[in-house]
């Protein structure tokens, strides 16, 4: 079992999810850096289009299969046959509206899903990173989050689906480790946003940003005192890439421990779009994260990460996108 530093880059790699919001990111990450990259993904939530100019890149092997059900066809027995260094494990519906919609296919990810992508890795003796979530610690009674807390999450609820199959996922990443040396890595991902993200994500920032553009009401949850921590996308992929580097066991948050209320983001999206706009407050959906904010001492000592992208900077690099996107389909 490695838990020290990896010397080398990995030169091929498979990122399940591959053709998500962050997924797309990190393989464009991972080809700039000379890797040969396979992008497993069966189009669930992922999108061709994120793949975009990566389309043709003589390193990537696009792969539209589903994890969970393993990696059995002849096209992806032909992509692995050269041999892996790293799985990185991001398959998964991530927003609520997909998970909602979603919910058996969300908890196979988290658990079947998880399992084949073990197995490839032990096969190949290749790094295995799991990419969880902030949602393990549900709506926590410890804040800011900190690695060693256990979570408030209820396993019968409508999140549950979600915020389950991703604690299954890290006990099976644990159990792996610990009973076949298997080379693991467990990162819980924050709020993250940026370029990329679906119109009708449903996620905070692209909804509010949708709907500030098309003038319509910013509707915010409940009396929008919550907080979200929010991570530019390519921090958090700078930060993936490190840890997949480091040979650490995890769980790590990855994160930007700036905290700010939904109501703010609202109010900063709208000076940010200079959108006519106002707030309209809506019923606050089950089981709602009051807090969200990590504590992210371990990444900053161990990796020495930490976000660099200010949310103002971030916000306005992702309103110009959703404005070049509007101006496109019109």
């Amino acid at each position: 079992m490695s838990s020290g530093t990896r010397t080398t880059a990995p030169r091929r790699v498979v990122v399940t999810g591959g053709a998500g919001f962050v997924g797309s990111r990190l393989c464009a990450a991972l080809l700039a850096a000379d890797a040969e990259v396979v992008c497993v993904d069966n189009m669930l939530t992922g999108l061709p289009g994120n793949l975009g100019a990566l389309r043709g890149h003589p390193g990537l092997h696009v792969e539209r299969s589903d994890i969970a059900d393993g990696l059995t066809s002849p096209s992806a027995r032909a992509a692995l046959r050269p041999g892996v260094d790293l799985v990185m494990h991001l398959a998964s519906p991530a927003s609520p509206v997909d998970y909602l919609d979603h919910p058996i296919e969300t908890l196979d990810a988290g658990s079947l899903g998880t399992r084949a992508a073990l197995d490839l890795a032990r096969a190949h003796g290749a790094r295995f990173v799991l990419a969880s979530t902030s949602e393990v610690y549900g709506d926590p009674q410890v804040h800011p989050q900190t690695e060693d807390y256990w979570g408030n999450v209820s396993s019968v609820g409508p999140r549950s689906v979600y915020d389950e199959s991703k604690r299954f996922g890290e006990a099976l990443t644990a159990g792996h480790r610990r009973a076949l040396g298997t080379d693991t890595g467990i990162v819980r991902i924050f709020n993250t946003y940026g370029p990329g993200m679906r119109e009708h994500d449903g996620r905070v920032v692209p909804t509010f940003v949708r709907q500030a553009l098309a003038g319509e009401p910013l509707t915010v949850a409940g009396d929008g005192s919550q907080t979200r921590s929010l991570c530019f996308v390519d921090d958090l992929v700078a930060g993936l890439l490190t840890f997949a580097g480091s040979g650490h066991p995890g769980p790590m948050n990855l994160g930007n421990p700036d905290e700010l209320s939904v109501r703010r983001i609202a109010d900063d999206v709208i000076r940010a779009t200079g959108s006519p706009s106002r707030v309209e407050y809506v019923e606050r959906p089950v089981h709602d994260p009051g807090m969200r904010c990590p504590d992210i001492t371990l990444a900053r000592s161990v990796l020495g990460w930490e976000p660099r992208v200010a949310w103002p900077d971030g916000l306005s690099r992702t309103v110009s996108w959703f404005r070049s996107r509007a101006r496109g389909a019109g």
